[in-house]
């Protein structure tokens, strides 16, 4: 499976303000993962793990899960020692992936067959299963453990109780939902939607709709930058970023990146963006929300995750 029609969206990981991390992009054409340090121009080493990787998701202990359609496979990689661990079966097309807060559990959408399964993360083995909408996308669990599911031939997203792995609501959204992210207080769910070509703004509390934003194009990637000021959405169709005031939902800028952006995430003070057809990760200061860099990275960049840098690697960091 190539495309699913779609493109793939990032998993938004935010690692709080002003704290930087290593990204992590997802290669599919090129069965690989690349390594961008913070403040550095250019990616390292990637690391091989074959299988067209679609979406990538870090665990509490820093290791990587890839998720891989065609191959009916997770794949988890210790980027420590650039090592691929294991890969676990999947009875289906997995897709969409998150991680539980103990890193004990991987939650991994079923593209095929309209569910989400609990798998072991050390062994693979099935822990749970719950149906869900048509084609289930971007994933994205929240501190109490309720997981939102966008379901894009649905036109929904589902909410699951990951303790009971039971559907409990489904919330109605716009055209093709895709990708998700939850504010950093999680009380609202961003849901950008691709064939309608908006945002919708989800209260989680009350499980409502706030609202919805134009973004035009296509609306794929979306992220929250970690101090909950704005919200980030790529827009696949005009090779932008459109920033939009968190509390006013007003337009605070475009940024010109790459052909075809997908994922995106925030590491403290910036955003990467995934350049799909570029071949690179666009660079965003999110002070002046410009483009400060373009890093090539090779083939098929799609997904993004963040990995925090351990306390003696941060500036003024270490013992004191």
């Amino acid at each position: 499976m190539r495309r699913f029609g779609l493109a793939c969206l990032c998993l938004a990981l935010s690692c709080g303000h002003g704290i930087a991390g290593t990204v992590y992009v997802a290669r599919q054409e090129a069965g690989a993962v690349a390594r961008i340090e913070a403040g550095t121009t250019g990616a390292l080493a990637a690391i091989a793990v074959g299988g067209s990787p679609a979406q990538v998701a870090a665990g509490p202990d820093g290791r990587l899960y890839l998720t891989q359609p065609d191959g009916h496979a997770v794949t988890v990689v210790d980027p420590a020692t650039n090592t691929v661990l294991r890969r676990l079966p999947f009875a289906g097309q997995a897709f969409g992936i998150a991680v539980s807060a103990d890193g004990a559990g991987l939650f991994v959408g079923d593209w095929a067959n309209a569910r989400v399964v609990r798998l072991s993360a050390e062994t693979g083995a099935v822990e749970g299963s719950v149906a869900v909408g048509r084609e289930p996308a971007g994933l994205v669990l929240d501190a109490r453990g309720r997981l939102y599911v966008a379901d894009r031939e649905s036109r929904q997203v589902s909410v699951v109780d990951t303790a009971t792995m039971t559907r409990t609501d489904t919330l109605p959204v716009g055209q093709a939902p895709f990708a998700l992210a939850l504010s950093p207080k999680q009380d609202r769910l961003y849901v950008a939607n691709v064939r309608s070509g908006d945002l919708s703004v989800l209260e989680t509390g009350s499980a409502r709709a706030l609202a919805t934003v134009r973004i035009g194009g296509m609306p794929y990637g979306v992220a929250a930058s970690a101090d909950g000021r704005l919200v980030l959405v790529t827009d696949q169709q005009a090779g932008r970023v459109v920033a939009l005031d968190a509390a006013t939902l007003g337009l605070q800028a475009t940024v010109s990146v790459g052909r075809y952006p997908e994922g995106i995430v925030v590491d403290g003070d910036r955003a990467y963006v995934a350049n799909w057809f570029s071949d690179s990760v666009s660079v965003i200061d999110l002070a002046t929300l410009v483009e400060t860099g373009r890093i090539p990275v090779g083939a098929g960049p799609r997904s993004l995750a963040v990995v925090p840098d351990p306390p003696a690697r941060r500036p003024g960091g270490g013992r004191p």
